[in-house]
């Protein structure tokens, strides 16, 4: 049995305007737990998150954090402990010497945050290297991706209190779906189970259900992919991130349409594909 559950049952005392009785009530809510990830025995980082898809989140956290590529990766342990579950990835003799390169942390990452820790300036924001050309995507297939989401989100629909990252193919069927409390890390396991089942970035596109903050669009730039599609707002940064690394951002992406940001010749009608 695992000691940290995805979820927690709370009561609450509900009020709504034109009822007059507060009433009491019970409540789903996702938990988080502190994720450790070492690397060869040696800490580098505290997440917090939901405690399954733990494999998942440590390679696609490799990855995005250009620590090493996902065929450096010689094993991946788990450990439950008291105060949260280690996370211990194994790396080649070879890629271990990148770990002197990447981004130093100081502290736990919050949910909310991908750059908790990270202690120069220097660190928090990193020239992305180009997508490339990547394949055309039709609005009919974002359209068919974003109403398959709705109903693909297990964790959300019980506590909608989490965030989602899909991988959809260029006809808008997803691949797979991972959830978590912080949106970052959804995307981390979903990148990093892609690589398990062998997905090609080129072939498909990342729906996500959070804020497009400009992590969003480093990490799935780091994992190939050349078109995000937000169902929330982008900032500033997050645009001139996908401008310069060649990817196509779609934000306020919702049943009625969406707004495309950058790129916008992978975009394309059903007639033109």
């Amino acid at each position: 049995m695992h000691r940290f559950a995805t979820t927690v049952e709370r009561q609450g005392l509900e009020w709504r305007i034109g009822r007059p009785e507060v009433r009491q009530i019970e409540r789903i809510a996702p938990d988080e737990t502190p994720i450790g990830i070492s690397y060869n025995d040696r800490p580098h980082a505290v997440l917090m998150a939901t405690a399954e898809d733990l494999e998942d989140l440590a390679v696609g956290f490799t990855l995005t954090e250009s620590i090493a590529e996902a065929p450096d990766i010689e094993d991946i342990t788990v450990e439950e402990r008291d105060e949260g579950v280690a996370v211990n990835v194994v790396l080649k003799a070879m890629a271990e010497q990148s770990l002197s390169l990447a981004r130093k942390r100081s502290l736990e990452g919050r949910s909310s945050c991908g750059l908790c820790g990270v202690t120069k300036l220097s660190d928090a924001v990193r020239r992305l290297r180009p997508v490339g050309e990547g394949p055309k995507v039709t609005r009919q297939a974002i359209h068919a991706a974003l109403t398959e989401l709705e109903d693909a989100q297990s964790l959300g629909r019980i506590t909608r209190a989490t965030h989602a990252a899909a991988w959809a193919d260029l006809e808008g069927k997803l691949l797979l779906v991972r959830e978590d409390v912080g949106r970052h890390c959804a995307l981390d396991k979903s990148i990093g189970a892609a690589i398990a089942e062998g997905l090609d970035p080129t072939q498909g596109f990342i729906v996500v259900t959070s804020r497009c903050s400009y992590e969003m669009v480093e990490k799935a730039a780091m994992a190939g992919a050349s078109v995000l599609v937000a169902i929330s707002a982008p900032t500033g940064l997050a645009i001139r991130k996908a401008v310069e690394a060649g990817l196509t951002l779609i934000a306020l992406a919702r049943s009625d349409g969406h707004t495309i940001f950058t790129h916008p010749e992978r975009v394309v009608d059903a007639v033109e594909a």
